[in-house]
């Protein structure tokens, strides 16, 4: 008679790394099982704090629809076939194509969970390098792009981003921003409820401007509706009211320029009724700055509703315009600059991000500037699709699934069938990477170390913390950054690159992620630290609150104040010929919906968040319903000029009369995909509605908040999904 074993019970600390709150966890683990998950509370970030997405984690690593091999397109379906094989028929391709017509018929697209990953932070750079491409594009231009350009303009350096205090503030004005689920956007803040409750205690405020009374907003001392698209004119009268009450940016330990021509550009602006444009009142737009100006410790902050509209980097200058009058920026309590363990920002060239660019060079097709060395993804269709010199014809995607993300997917569709080549790093089989001719998939997330070095930036509260992987990959497995160096190592081979080239490469490849972080952990303004310091803190470093007064120390030497960017200031026209568009009445706004257990496009698989009701409907308010002659729960089709989609409808006095919502990131029906639970509920893709020529001009930012859309009871009510 034998005995079963039940395997010892072991605890293991890492990083939750779905989403930027950066979350601490702890996980009980038998054998190669995770029997239990929690927040870790002895991190020193989010202090036991977790959220639904954190098991995510688990079933990602389990899921047996994930990928562990390469695949090979053979005819309409795919063959498995061995590492070697895959990555130099990759390398093979795509140097043949470069060679044929040049390296620019060659493009790359990352997506978000790039940033979420040690591995590919550390060896992305250099594989963007040897493919030696201007067609870059990534998630940044369906996200927070505006905020990199004014931080670019304004303070210098593309992450100059500066981080709302909310531990210590007094007044927190909230617009387009719903950190009661994103857990802060642009802004790692862990258990945002307590922290609000915290606020209250001390006595201070939160105001929320969001067309939907959000959950964020339904923790608000108070909540205005503020119609999509609209908050220029909102923050503008604020701003007004600033200077009309003698405001002057204050001394920041940097030389000021611009404030003759800021000043002359607000004065030359028309008067408008704000009322009427926003359905915000001219007396709530002076409270704010009245607060702003009088209470010591206060912060406005702007996120994606401001962000993914037409005036997305107007809106951010003015935010920053704002802070900066009031004296909140750089300021405890106000918004502060981060100071982490490893400095992206100011290392040695080739090893960390750059100062930025702008409009070095432009898109073929319709001539939108580059930013940082990215083109805008809202392109990437008709740069694809265009005949003529410099036309796309491989692509390489990395971590995205730009079909579902990015604006008029369905067009992407079509121009993804007609590539001569497409190369998919990623671990599912899903409707951008089924046009892929190779798809390598890597490790699970629990099966690789991490840190984060892009998220560090955006942190509330500045810590350090290293987490080794829960589990050994399998021999036949790759991590993302082998996959990376071993294209990059093929194409410089290839291209006959110069031996420093080849040399660097090798000595990144010998060093692995873990050396490349601990000499930038060695080497960082944070002396002390080390990998081998981290290890043995498995909870984390805690480096302290945020200081004040720290953006002279962080901006690139020789950096000057920019007040009023001839970029931005000139956009105040674009705003000002806007002002009397209306929408036809059949027409309702659209915005999009975070939700707690969703992220983007890429947790749909996972069945413990999926279970339960639909959660892709269009959410709007009764009113809006009776008018159109919708009830909840019936199907509705929604069509703009880009395309339509049948969805069921949900009624929520919580929208604002003339707003509908729809959550982003689903449509996972699209034939050839492998998506076991999506499948069930596939939902639909609101970029099947969102026009890829509707930009925020300035930025060449997507702008898919406040997109018109004609809603209507759908012709065929059995079935949702394409009208």
């Amino acid at each position: 008679m034998s005995r079963t074993t039940t395997p010892a019970t072991r605890v293991h600390f890492r990083t939750c790394t779905i989403c930027e709150a950066m979350c601490g966890l702890r996980l009980e683990l038998q054998g190669d099982e995770v029997v239990d998950l929690r927040g870790d509370a002895r991190d020193p970030g989010s202090r036991g704090h977790v959220c639904p997405k954190a098991w995510a984690l688990v079933d990602l690593e389990r899921d047996p629809d994930r990928l562990r091999r390469p695949l090979r397109r053979v005819g309409r379906d795919f063959e498995e076939i061995s590492w070697d094989e895959a990555l130099d028929e990759a390398a093979d391709r795509l140097h043949a194509l470069g060679r044929a017509h040049g390296p620019d018929c060659r493009a790359v697209y990352l997506g978000n969970p790039t940033i979420h990953n040690l591995g590919a932070m550390a060896f992305a750079p250099a594989f963007l390098r040897a493919l030696g491409t201007r067609n870059r594009f990534s998630a940044t231009s369906v996200d927070q792009l505006p905020h990199m350009l004014v931080a670019y303009l304004m303070w210098g350096h593309q992450l100059l981003l500066p981080v709302p205090d909310i531990d210590r503030t007094q007044f927190l004005v909230l617009l387009g921003s719903n950190p009661a689920v994103s857990a802060g956007s642009l802004m790692g803040a862990p258990g945002f409820n307590k922290r609000m409750r915290k606020l209250r205690e001390r006595g201070g405020r939160l105001w929320v401007f969001d067309p939907r009374r959000s959950e964020t907003a339904a923790l608000a001392d108070a909540h205005h509706f503020v119609r999509p698209g609209s908050d220029a004119w909102l923050l503008l009268s604020v701003l007004r009211r600033l200077i009309a009450r003698g405001a002057r940016p204050p001394e920041m330990g940097l030389p000021i320029d611009g404030l003759a021509s800021l000043r002359a550009a607000l004065d030359a602006f028309p008067d408008f009724d704000l009322e009427r444009l926003t359905g915000v009142s001219s007396s709530t737009a002076c409270e704010v700055a009245d607060a702003l100006l009088d209470t010591p410790r206060a912060a406005l902050y702007g996120r994606m509703g401001l962000s993914t509209q037409p005036f997305g980097a107007l809106c951010q200058w003015l935010v920053s315009l704002i802070n900066l009058f009031a004296g909140q920026l750089d300021r405890v309590g106000g918004l502060l600059f981060s100071a982490p363990a490893v400095e992206t920002r100011n290392a040695p060239k080739g090893m960390g991000v750059g100062r930025g660019s702008f409009g070095r060079y432009k898109s073929r097709v319709r001539a939108l500037p580059e930013f940082g060395g990215e083109l805008p993804v809202a392109c990437l269709a008709e740069e694809i699709l265009e005949p003529g010199d410099g036309r796309i014809r491989a692509l390489v995607t990395f971590a995205g699934n730009p079909v579902l993300s990015t604006p008029n997917g369905r067009k992407l569709d079509r121009a993804l069938s007609g590539l001569d080549f497409m190369l998919s790093v990623d671990p599912y089989l899903n409707e951008t990477s089924r046009h892929a001719h190779l798809i390598l998939p890597p490790v699970g997330p629990l099966s690789r170390g991490h840190y984060d070095l892009a998220l560090q930036l955006l942190a509330t509260r500045d810590t350090a913390k290293y987490s080794p992987p829960c589990f050994e990959k399998d021999s036949g497995e790759r991590h993302d950054w082998q996959i990376l160096s071993g294209l990059t190592r093929r194409l410089l081979r290839l291209s006959s690159a110069p031996a420093s080239a080849r040399l660097t490469a090798g000595v990144l490849e010998k060093l692995g992620p873990e050396g490349i972080l601990d000499l930038g952990l060695r080497f960082g303004p944070r002396r002390g630290l080390s990998l081998a310091k981290l290890k043995a803190s498995p909870h984390g470093v805690d480096l302290g609150p945020r200081r004040a007064r720290t953006l002279a120390e962080r901006a690139p030497k020789g950096t000057r104040i920019q007040l009023a960017p001839e970029a931005l200031v000139a956009d105040l026209g674009r705003l000002v010929a806007a002002q009397g568009q209306t929408s036809a009445d059949e027409e309702l706004a659209l915005i999009g919906r975070r939700q707690l257990r969703s992220n983007n496009s890429w947790l749909h698989n996972c069945e413990r968040l999926m279970r339960g009701r639909d959660r892709c409907t269009a959410r709007l308010h009764p009113e809006d319903a009776a008018r159109l002659g919708l009830e909840a729960g019936v199907l509705a089709e929604l069509r703009t000029d880009a395309g339509s989609v049948v969805v069921p409808v949900e009624l929520s006095d919580e929208m604002m009369p003339g707003v509908v919502s729809l959550p982003h990131g689903f449509g996972h029906d699209r034939e050839g995909t492998r998506l076991r639970v999506a499948s069930a509920k596939p939902g639909v893709s609101l970029n099947d509605l969102s026009s890829e020529l509707r930009l925020d001009q300035a930025s060449g930012t997507a702008a898919f908040s406040g997109q018109p859309v004609r809603v209507r009871a759908a012709a065929t009510p059995n079935s949702a999904g394409k009208a």
